[in-house]
């Protein structure tokens, strides 16, 4: 295993991210595992030299955050790894139970803290930028529980280059706790990120840990399976069918295929070389319901792509709208 600082802290975290959204209540999403299932995940990540780990309150409606928990108790010690979780989206529809108001980061830190087991959070992160709520009430909030000690570091994830930009100020002016970290939408199928937001990151000293590198599977399969989505959250995520259906550049992934047939690798491993090789990125998240998509990312570490095949897997894309925010 690699490891390396996020962005300009002294954190430091393995170069591979389990994101732990798989792990839950399968009545939530026909595609997660529950914790039976989950567990050798987490403890072949742990075995892997994987110490950092992502969620949300969100995933499962909290039991995601219980699962990983429990699992990293069991498999880990507390103090070598990073556990990082997220705050925004509402876990049901009554008042004060979702945004970035104080009132409710506050109180969904603290749910978060009792269904992780833990005394503090790692890295807290705005799930998306709240545009009805001033970004000083939401920093304010979130200084305040680096604070209490509540939260370590914080961060952000998915919004315009402006917002993380305005955020970034208003820490600085207040002499608050400022954002460490983008978890940004990124892979060779959607690289907007470069216009803007990565240069950005880059600059400020923001590590980038891009969610869904491998573009909901679409990078791993060849272009017949990924087109008619032959996996069971393939064919049932809808937030893949927003944010993909009629926009993929499909001669990217056949250039993958190409570099992955070459190099004898897997599409995975081509994937995720790309990305750890790109500027700014600290710690791509990977998500698996399969042991080998596991081995595949941390085997990605080992593969560094020439410039002709990063050439070669880059020619083919084509500028898209933004996505994900």
């Amino acid at each position: 295993m690699l490891y390396t600082r996020l962005g300009t802290t002294g954190l430091t975290v393995s170069r591979i991210c389990l994101g732990t959204m798989t792990y839950g209540n399968p009545q939530w999403r026909p595609w997660v595992l529950d914790e039976a299932a989950a567990q050798p995940f987490f403890r072949a990540a742990v075995e892997a030299g994987i110490t950092f780990f992502d969620t949300a309150d969100m995933y499962s409606l909290g039991v995601s955050e219980e699962i990983t928990g429990r699992a990293l108790r069991e498999y880990a010690n507390a103090e070598e790894i990073v556990v990082a979780t997220k705050v925004n989206f509402p876990l049901n529809d009554r008042p004060n139970m979702g945004g970035l108001s104080r009132k409710h980061i506050i109180q969904g830190c603290e749910a978060s803290l009792r269904r992780l087991g833990l005394d503090t959070i790692d890295l807290y992160q705005i799930h998306r930028f709240d545009a009805s709520v001033p970004i000083d009430e939401t920093l304010g909030a979130l200084d305040h529980l680096v604070s209490q000690g509540k939260v370590r570091y914080i961060g952000a994830s998915s919004g315009y280059a402006w917002q993380m930009a305005q955020a970034l100020s208003v820490s600085e002016r207040r002499g608050w706790a400022r954002f460490v970290s983008m978890q940004n939408h990124y892979n060779l199928l959607y690289r907007e990120e470069e216009r803007e937001m990565i240069p950005l990151c880059v600059h400020e000293g923001v590590g980038v840990i891009p969610w869904s590198p491998l573009a909901r599977g679409m990078l791993a399969r060849p272009r017949s399976a990924s087109e008619t989505r032959g996996t069971t959250r393939g064919g049932t995520d809808t937030f893949a069918d927003e944010m993909y259906t009629g926009q993929v550049d499909w001669a990217v992934v056949d250039a993958v295929q190409r570099v992955a047939a070459a190099r004898g690798t897997s599409m995975a491993q081509v994937s995720l070389a790309w990305l750890l090789s790109r500027p700014g990125v600290t710690a791509p998240i990977v998500g698996a319901t399969k042991l080998a998509q596991l081995d595949d990312a941390v085997s990605a570490m080992d593969l560094t792509l020439t410039a002709a095949e990063c050439a070669e897997l880059e020619k083919s894309y084509t500028p898209h709208k933004v996505l994900g925010h």
